[in-house]
Order: C-alpha cells, then sequence, then structure tokens
C-alpha cells in the first residue's frame, strides 16, 4: 500500500496548488449527477451519493450547484452520461485503468486511444488490465489525537485491512469495497471526518521503472487526468525513492 500512500501525498499538494478549479467543479458535480440518477436523490439512502457530495463540499463546490446537480439529475433535460472504464499500458509495461463520465463515449474513446499513443502506451480491451487491481475504499485523514492503537482496533473491527501513518502524520485507512459503510460508521462514532474518501483500484503488483521511463508514464497519467470525461486515473508503477525525489 506504500506506492498508493505516496501518490496520494502527491495528489493532494498538487490539488491544494490547482488552479484549474473549474475543471475540478466539472468532474465533481457530474459524479454528482451521475450517482443521484443510479441510485436516487437521497443522500441518506445513497451512499455514492454522499461520498460524492462529501467530496464536493471538502473541494468547496457551492451549495447551490450541488443541489442543481442533484436536482438535474432527475429532470427531463439531464446530460445523459454513462461511466465507462478503460484499460492499457504505459510505458515500460505500467498497467493503466481510467475511470471516466461521458455523454460522448465515440469522443472519449478516440480521446484515450490518443493519449495512450502519443504517450508511448496502447489502449486494450475491457478486462486487459484490471484483474491486476483489487477495489478498495480508501479513507484519509490527519492523525487524530487518540491512542493509535485503540483507533486500528476499532477500524479493524469495523472491517479495515490496512492503516497507514506517514511521515506528516496523515493516515490512510484501506478496507475491501463491500466494507465501505462500515468503516464510514465507525469514523463517525469516532468523531473523524475523513479528508480523502474514495473507491480505488489498488494495484496486487507493482512495475519499478527508472526515472527516464517513469516520467514518460507520468506524463500519460497527467493528460488523461486533464481530460474532462476523466474521474480517476489508476495505475500501479512502483514509486520509488528516485521517482519520488524527482516529484
Amino acid at each position: 500500500m506504500s506506492g498508493h500512500s505516496k501518490w496520494s501525498t502527491i495528489k493532494r499538494k498538487k490539488a491544494a496548488n490547482d488552479s484549474k478549479r473549474s475543471q475540478m467543479f466539472t468532474k465533481l458535480i457530474r459524479e454528482i449527477q451521475v450517482a443521484a440518477k443510479v441510485g436516487g436523490p437521497n443522500i441518506d439512502a445513497n451512499p455514492r451519493l454522499r461520498l460524492a457530495v462529501n467530496v464536493a463540499k471538502k473541494h468547496s463546490v457551492p451549495r447551490d450547484r450541488i443541489e442543481a446537480a442533484i436536482h438535474k439529475s432527475s429532470s427531463t433535460d439531464a446530460e445523459n452520461f454513462v461511466e465507462k472504464i478503460y484499460e492499457g499500458y504505459g510505458p515500460g509495461g505500467v498497467a493503466i485503468m481510467v475511470e471516466c463520465t461521458t455523454d460522448n463515449t465515440n469522443r472519449t474513446v478516440a480521446n484515450m486511444r490518443n493519449y495512450f499513443n502519443k504517450h508511448g502506451g496502447s489502449l486494450g480491451s475491457n478486462g486487459s488490465v484490471s484483474y491486476m487491481f483489487s477495489r478498495k475504499a480508501i479513507f484519509g485523514f490527519p492523525k487524530p489525537a487518540m491512542d493509535e492503537d485503540e483507533l486500528a482496533l476499532e477500524l479493524i473491527d469495523a472491517g479495515a485491512e490496512d492503516i497507514e501513518t506517514d511521515e506528516e502524520n496523515y493516515v490512510t485507512v484501506t478496507a475491501p469495497f463491500e466494507n465501505f459503510g462500515s468503516v464510514n460508521s465507525a469514523l463517525e462514532r469516532l468523531k473523524i471526518e475523513p479528508e480523502e474518501t474514495n473507491i480505488s483500484y489498488i494495484p496486487q503488483t507493482t512495475v519499478t521503472l527508472d526515472w527516464e521511463t517513469a516520467q514518460k508514464v507520468l506524463r500519460l497519467v497527467e493528460a488523461i487526468e486533464d481530460d474532462d470525461d476523466t474521474q480517476k486515473v489508476f495505475h500501479n508503477l512502483e514509486l520509488t525513492e528516485e521517482i519520488m525525489a524527482h516529484l
């Protein structure tokens, strides 16, 4: 899990300084619309919508835009968004999975193929790399003022399988996807409000590359992330000390 924690730290710091707020808002609003359309507009009865709204609030999306997105999901003029997962390989054989929400799959798949080809990778078929990943629930928060062992026991009892604290005292909790609700409830009981809550695809094994090749992979990941249809990107590149030093 160390690779995921490093990548999360980098992305947290990047997000804190990211000037592309409008693009971020677009992605968050789109996720709210899809979550409300799939599971209904009741936040209490729709865990995915509750997660989407919480993430949007943490990124300072205005309340009126959140409410408008939920309302629009059930209106007759709502965009017909669909969810797609694209899989492929980057330079050095790194496996990459991309979660997208799109209203035009032809446009999105063409864009994804272009990104992979331009950056020395190749877009694959469904299932070509997903077997290398496990779907997990991830929670991140600053280390709370409570006994570390007590915290670990509470979360393990709730279904967590891994708890990591980095050098900046930031805690990352990982649980099987199906235990998302129970771990989230345990954090609420402990009065811990996560700064990061999401569902991720965690690689079962990682690929180690030199900095020159890794840089090509990271450029590909960044290009994919900048696409408006992209929600999340996952990869199995090992973030070695050499790569971290450059980053």
